[in-house]
């Protein structure tokens, strides 16, 4: 079993493998679990996986029969299982973090419960990375700049901290989409900081922004992955959750139906949700800003009666995610999974 330590490095120094002194098969298991798949970014330590395995072979030289476990469907695993010739199996790992990471936050008292709330922004949503395979939410804030949205409880950088670049330099790869891109980029205000930050820090193992999630309608997750046909969700989505908010997501398309397969409810009839079957990519946050727009546009008590219609949704998911109906689903998917190995080893 090959896999990376510490969770989340990719580099292929930090890979591991664990083997048997009894060898009885020439099989081997790559944990790519945590991360999403990317190909181009991720080859050398993909590349590392195939070597490494030759040369705990060496000099017999089997013809392997490489799986991965990933915590994503969709095209992008497929063309990594189709490059390496391995066979995917998958479950949420990301349901298990959450579960871990927040795990008793209903037994705080840090934020009112959402019962008790009167918010009086829109919406809240945290950017950090701007740069790289995130610069999608360069395509969300422009969209918020141009169309005077930011009002709301918004935090992005001037300067990405993962790549120390400047927004606008990489918001000028989408001059062809939007020509004023880089201007709206380079007169944006920025960088704009929630309560209590004196810089955008790193919070993914834990809740935190108690104070914008409680004066806020909805919470916009700009998830890790955004482009293509993929279903990849993160302790992103799962802070709305557990924080007692709607939200609306900035993700793949098909990533409410997705989180709707685990249990849990989403705002149809409430809020506009066109915009998770659109599979145009620009136009998807065309339309979740089309959606926030509209919401802003509305008085404070409209937005507030809003909060009340979602009260019921947001209490289910929120008892969902800590009272074992959505751990009981992971256990599920998960013991699947082994059994599907079981199978796949007794053939």
């Amino acid at each position: 079993m090959f896999f990376c330590d510490p969770p989340g490095n990719t580099s292929p120094d930090a890979l591991f493998n664990l083997g048997s002194d009894v060898i009885v098969e020439n099989d081997y298991v790559f944990m790519h679990d945590q991360e999403p798949v990317h190909l181009d970014i991720f080859k050398p330590l993909f590349d590392d996986v195939l070597k490494r395995n030759t040369d705990v072979w060496w000099p017999n030289k089997p013809t392997p029969f490489g799986h991965v476990v990933v915590s994503e469907r969709g095209e992008y695993v497929e063309k990594l299982c189709q490059h390496y010739e391995w066979t995917p199996h998958y479950y949420f790992y990301h349901g298990w973090a959450c579960l871990d990471w927040f795990r008793g936050y209903d037994k705080t008292f840090l934020i009112p419960r959402a019962r008790n709330r009167q918010p009086t922004r829109t919406f809240m949503s945290p950017n950090r990375i701007v740069a790289g395979k995130r610069d999608h939410r360069v395509l969300f804030l422009y969209n918020i700049f141009k169309r005077e949205l930011e009002q709301n409880h918004i935090s992005a950088p001037r300067v990405c901290q993962y790549e120390q670049v400047d927004i606008s330099i990489v918001a000028q790869k989408y001059t062809h989409v939007y020509q004023d891109i880089a201007d709206v980029f380079k007169a944006a205000d920025l960088p704009r900081l929630f309560v209590g930050e004196d810089q955008q820090e790193m919070h993914s193992y834990r809740l935190s922004n108690f104070a914008e999630a409680q004066d806020s309608l909805v919470y916009v997750p700009t998830e890790t992955v955004y482009f293509g046909r993929r279903a990849h969700l993160t302790e992103k989505t799962f802070k709305a959750i557990a924080l007692e908010m709607p939200f609306v997501l900035v993700a793949p398309a098909g990533s409410l139906a997705y989180l709707r397969e685990y249990g849990f409810r989403t705002f149809e009839g409430i809020l506009d949700e066109s915009y998770d079957t659109e599979t145009d990519d620009i136009r998807r946050i065309e339309k979740v800003t089309d959606l926030l727009k509209h919401l802003n546009s509305l008085s404070t008590l409209e937005r507030q009666q809003i909060h009340q219609a979602c009260l019921p949704i947001v209490e289910y998911n929120y008892y969902h995610f800590y009272s074992g109906g959505f751990a009981d689903i992971l256990w599920t998917e998960l013991t699947s999974m082994l059994a599907e190995f079981k199978k796949e080893h007794n053939d």
